[in-house]
């Protein structure tokens, strides 16, 4: 045997992704090199105690670990490569390489085992899975249940995003907590991000819309710690992307809105942004659980050890000093209460649209930021129920389209003035400019502007209207003309009625009474076929086609009906004008042939049965 064994096509596993590359085994080290990166990866030879041969996805696989608690995973080789493995392994490692039996049974419900830096899920003995826990980026306990969850990498387009386990309730044990006890095995081996030192301040109670509830807030140095009465979560500061503080409507709430990327997590759903509210009136005296120096040498006069002020301007002054991003607030849109935002409806809720000076910000189910660059066109629509208020369309340039309704109308004249100053692609530029002028005139009133629609709608009612008038006036008799009479020579005897309404009734009376005298012109009756004559003869064109049909048919199988007066048109057309006399010498042939049988079928007394009748 040499003193190397080298394999290629071999996968590593690296934070739950596989990369390709070549694995050399030497008497010195074990050697694995990426051919996707590059980058290589050693073993020292010596530290190696641990090695086992096991039947994986992608073949057969060798699992290594070595004695300062290091586990790696080769998968790819073949059946046929253990022998010589196993031999290489006795003779330079001094390691048998064992034979490990996986269970591939597919039960859910087994036994979970801590060895080291691994989580073993065994069932019956044999192990169905492991997880590093060195992947663990969070670990979540609720009642009776364990989330993990785990860090990613950019290049698998498919990963591993949390797995949770149910742990049943230990009936034996009551002084220790067996989710807890499950949770502090994972959190001493994962990289979890971990509560170091004490936290910079505590907000407690504040009053959170995404996800809902109320929050203690732990500000430390590297991340934000939120405590609730169900869910607890740990935002790291490189996960935040940017800070909004907009004010409410009412002038007397504020909203702090965190976007995050990733998203936080509660079960399937995901938070990409959290939402702070806040009153005004609420002030808070805060001290920094820091001394003077530090804070000063940290923050460079940003923050200071004793603050006071409204609860509001001390989270977000705090946050800005902490995540070190600028706050956007609102820019010089006003709407027409004099409000910097827009009440109206997305999807199913109703709340806020905040035009920004470099997009729009909905607050607040769901959240939504659209940024001016991700815009393609924005669109006015008529509003579904009434003229009173407008839909504001926005389309992305992946093409998703965001649809914000129910806007009252009072707001489309500064809504269009902000997206035209802003330079956005307006859809329906041309009728909106043609309204802009009377946008501003807006009142309670749907008359004050011109509505090509609704004028369109009335005059369709109109001739609907006249279209009925006349059809009546047809059909009025002269049953129906003496009660209208008797009811207007009742009406003539009351004293009630005053002049204007008595000459309307005498003008309709003469109407009526000159349409009576109108004579009806008789109906014309219609003459009946004989069926006993001669049958009329075909055209040129109709002898051509019977002849043709057949051919056609063969020639175009599965051809319809229609199909095939189509296309023995456009062959007729095609046809010369020799081929066309020759079908019109048959026509005039069998035109003869019909004025000589019909001749000889009147003079002998047919057709006199076949006079039409009343």
């Amino acid at each position: 045997m040499g003193d190397t064994l080298e394999f290629n096509d071999i996968f590593h596993e690296v934070r739950g992704s596989w990369s390709d590359g070549r694995l050399r085994f030497s008497k010195q080290n074990v050697v694995y090199k990426s051919s996707k990166t590059g980058k290589v990866d050693s073993i020292v030879a010596a530290d190696l105690n641990q090695a086992q041969w096991r039947r994986v996805c992608l073949g057969h696989g060798i699992k290594l670990g070595t004695s300062t608690g290091h586990v790696y995973k080769y998968d790819g080789f073949k059946d046929t490569d253990f022998e010589k493995i196993s031999e290489f392994f006795k003779a330079n490692y001094k390691v048998e390489l064992t034979e490990k039996e996986m269970c591939v049974k597919g039960w859910n419900w087994g036994t979970a085992k801590f060895s080291g830096p691994l989580l073993s899920f065994d069932i019956n003995d044999n192990t169905a899975f492991e997880i590093p826990l060195s992947n663990v980026s969070q670990c979540a306990t609720g009642k009776n249940e364990v989330t993990l969850e785990f860090h990613q990498t950019d290049e698998t387009e498919v990963s591993l995003m949390e797995v949770r386990f149910y742990v049943p309730p230990n009936q034996s044990d009551e002084r220790q907590d067996p989710v807890e006890a499950f949770a502090q095995n994972v959190l001493s081996k994962a990289d979890v991000i971990q509560a170091t030192g004490d936290a910079v301040c505590i907000f407690k109670e504040l009053q959170c819309l995404t996800p809902r509830g109320r929050y203690d807030i732990r500000i430390y140095p590297t991340f934000l710690h939120l405590h609730g009465k169900t869910f607890d979560y740990k935002i790291p500061y490189t996960t935040v992307l940017r800070l909004f503080l907009l004010p409410h409507k009412d002038q007397r709430q504020m909203f702090f809105v965190i976007s995050l990327d990733p998203p936080i997590k509660q079960g399937q759903t995901r938070y990409h942004f959290l939402i702070l509210l806040f009153s005004k009136e609420e002030d808070i005296n805060l001290t920094l659980n820091m001394n003077e120096e530090d804070v000063e040498r940290k923050f460079e006069g940003k923050l200071s050890k004793n603050m006071s002020g409204s609860l509001y301007e001390m989270v977000s002054r705090v946050m800005k000093a902490l995540v070190n991003r600028k706050i956007t607030v609102p820019g010089n849109f006003q709407g027409h209460s004099g409000a910097q935002c827009i009440t109206c409806s997305y999807k199913t809720s109703s709340g806020l649209l905040y035009p920004l000076e470099r997009g729009f910000i909905y607050v607040h189910k769901p959240p939504v930021h659209l940024r001016f660059e991700e815009i393609s066109c924005v669109n006015f629509a008529r509003g579904t129920t009434t003229t009173r208020s407008f839909d504001f369309e926005i389309e992305t340039k992946q093409g998703n389209q965001f649809t914000f309704s129910s806007i009252e109308r009072e707001e489309y004249g500064k809504l269009f003035d902000f997206v035209n100053a802003k330079k956005l692609n307006i859809k329906n530029r041309g009728f909106k400019e043609g309204m802009k002028g009377k946008t501003d005139n807006y009142s309670d009133s749907d008359e004050d502007q011109h509505d090509a629609y609704l004028e369109r709608m009335k005059a369709e009612g109109k001739i609907r209207e006249e279209g009925n008038d006349s059809d009546d006036s047809d059909e009025e008799s002269g049953e129906y003309d003496s009660k209208a009479s008797a009811s207007e020579s009742s009406d003539e005897g009351s004293g009630s009625e005053d002049e204007s309404a008595k000459k309307k009734k005498e003008k309709k009376k003469e109407k009526k009474v000159v349409k009576e005298k109108k004579e009806r012109k008789p109906r014309k009756e219609k003459k009946q076929k004989d069926k006993g004559g001669p049958k009329r003869p075909m055209s040129a064109y109709m002898l051509w086609l019977n002849s043709s049909r057949e051919r056609i048919k063969s020639e175009n199988p599965g051809i319809s009906i229609t199909e095939i007066s189509k296309k023995a048109g456009e062959m007729w057309r095609q046809l010369g004008k020799e081929e066309k006399e020759e079908w019109e010498t048959k026509a005039g042939e069998a035109k003869r042939q019909y004025d000589k049988a019909k001749k000889e079928y009147k003079e002998s007394g047919g057709g006199e049965s076949s006079t039409p009748k009343r």
